[in-house]
């Protein structure tokens, strides 16, 4: 039985922290329903491609907005936060998350203490930059810069790199994942709602693990490195004739494994056998190493090495990943029962019991408000007429 169906959550989101966490929860058949500004909506609607020629829904938005419900409701108005007490109540709300700083939770009548009183089970979860006590604002670029993960990325001799996927805004929406699975759990054993307060910040910190034992405790400052590891050689990119590869050798006796190889004979040297040796030549040995594999294709190496049992892997463009058995498998889909236009999403990081009795299919991602009339006419019983009133008075 799926008993994730029986959840529902209310996501005052926009941008990417808490869209993802929503997007990975309607994965599990939550009900979402995301809450945005009647006015201004979600900024990330008007990012990317206006590829279904209608305004707010173009494709930057799209990626992680499928499986949810949408409402507007203005929460700055005190019209707007007794119509919110209402949801609460009425669609007995199981979850609350929000991205909005500190200082608005009181104003807006979210805090946890005032929903609480609401419905005294409620599992709250607030997500910042920098914790409950900050109102700094952030953007996931901010967090890699101050959290170290920029300087880590990147070429020596070169600039602080932005990494290829936003890591603070996703690592973050997993870390609430598992503290909402947690607060769950407390609350089936318990009966007790939660007040979950995340930091961006410190969930990027957290990934940080050898960095901060080196520096704090051994006096090791690591920093950028390019495509090589600190501690392992060689573990880096090579070329081939027709792409890039990397290899990852991971001791000395994967070390001879490749120098048994015919191409490699030549670097079975004595200040190679060990790590440590390979280490404090790894520009040299790298340099060798690509003047070797320059000479064959990237399937060939991948033979080669896979023969030995050495980690190896072409460095794939996201057009060839998708063609991955493992991965088109597990591809997601939504369809828009407007356009017609389909539209493949990133697979979950494991198949659910939902997405299988969906196969692999999600309700598109919703237009601003497109849930307003269900949500507020069924559900809370407004009629078309109040609706309306509520739409030109821009309460939602």
């Amino acid at each position: 039985m799926d008993i994730f169906k029986n959840l529902t959550m209310i996501a005052l989101e926009q941008a990417t922290v808490l869209p993802y966490l929503t997007f990975r929860l309607a994965q599990d058949g939550v009900q979402v329903i995301r809450m945005e500004h009647p006015v201004f909506g979600d900024p990330n609607r008007k990012v990317g491609q206006n590829a279904l020629g209608e305004e707010g829904i173009n494709t930057y938005y799209l990626c992680i907005n499928a499986g949810k419900k949408a409402v507007t409701l203005n929460l700055a108005e005190p019209e707007g936060q007794e119509i919110f007490r209402s949801l609460i109540q009425k669609l007995e709300v199981d979850i609350f998350a929000t991205q909005v700083l500190p200082r608005n939770y009181k104003k807006l009548g979210i805090d946890y203490e005032t929903m609480k009183s609401i419905k005294p089970d409620i599992i709250w979860l607030g997500i910042t930059g920098f914790g409950p006590d900050s109102n700094e604002p952030a953007y996931d670029p901010i967090l890699q810069a101050r959290s170290g993960l920029m300087d880590l990325t990147g070429e020596p001799e070169g600039d602080p790199q932005y990494m290829g996927i936003p890591l603070p805004d996703m690592g973050t929406s997993m870390h609430a994942y598992a503290l909402l699975m947690k607060a769950l759990y407390k609350r089936e054993a318990t009966g007790e709602g939660d007040c979950i307060n995340i930091s961006m910040f410190e969930s990027s910190i957290s990934w940080l693990t050898v960095p901060i034992t080196m520096a704090a405790s051994f006096g090791k400052l690591m920093t950028r490195r390019g495509n090589t590891h600190p501690f392992f050689s060689p573990a880096s990119v090579f070329k081939t004739k027709d792409r890039y590869v990397y290899i990852a050798t991971g001791n000395d006796r994967q070390w001879k494994s490749v120098v048994s190889l015919h191409p490699f004979a030549s670097l079975d040297k004595p200040e190679y056998e060990t790590n440590e040796g390979r280490n404090r030549d790894v520009k040299n040995l790298n340099r060798a190493i690509n003047e070797i594999t320059e000479r064959f294709t990237a399937d060939e190496l991948v033979k080669m090495f896979n023969a030995i049992t050495v980690p190896i892997g072409r460095v794939e463009p996201i057009t060839e990943v998708l063609e991955d058995p493992l991965v088109k498998r597990r591809l997601l889909y939504a369809q828009d029962p407007i356009s017609g236009k389909k539209i493949t999403l990133a697979p979950a990081p494991y198949t659910t019991e939902f997405l299988e009795e969906c196969d692999h299919h999600l309700s598109f991602p919703p237009r601003l408000g497109e849930h307003n009339e269900e949500i507020y006419g069924r559900m809370l019983g407004f009629s078309n007429k109040e609706i309306a009133q509520l739409k030109e008075k821009k309460i939602i």
